[in-house]
């Protein structure tokens, strides 16, 4: 690509207005991700006892066992949204950009 598409590209209130979405959605996804990543070590290093305790009264598998699951499916779910939007949204929008910057 060209410097002057390229530039053309980065001056398009589109591109920018891009550029701020994709980004916000991102820092949040990011946000939430740490959010949930940290509230479980934390849980595990201030509520031990929580943690270890069995998920019901005849089993041996401990609580923190499906939260750490849980943990990780979210975040697989987290990523599939973003892929999605980035997928349905965001990569035509660019598309769009790029072929009229071309222009």
């Amino acid at each position: 690509m060209s410097e002057l598409i390229s530039s053309k590209i980065q001056q398009n209130p589109k591109y920018l207005q891009l550029a701020s979405r994709r980004g916000r959605l991102a820092w949040t996804l990011s946000a939430i991700v740490c959010v949930i990543f940290y509230g479980f070590i934390l849980m595990v290093a201030f509520t031990p006892d929580i943690i270890t305790a069995p998920i019901s009264a005849s089993s041996v598998i401990p609580l923190g066992l499906p939260l750490g699951v849980a943990v990780i499916l979210v975040c697989c779910v987290l990523t599939g949204l973003y892929v999605y939007q980035s997928n349905q949204v965001y990569d035509p929008m660019f598309e769009e950009i790029v072929r009229g910057a071309s222009k």
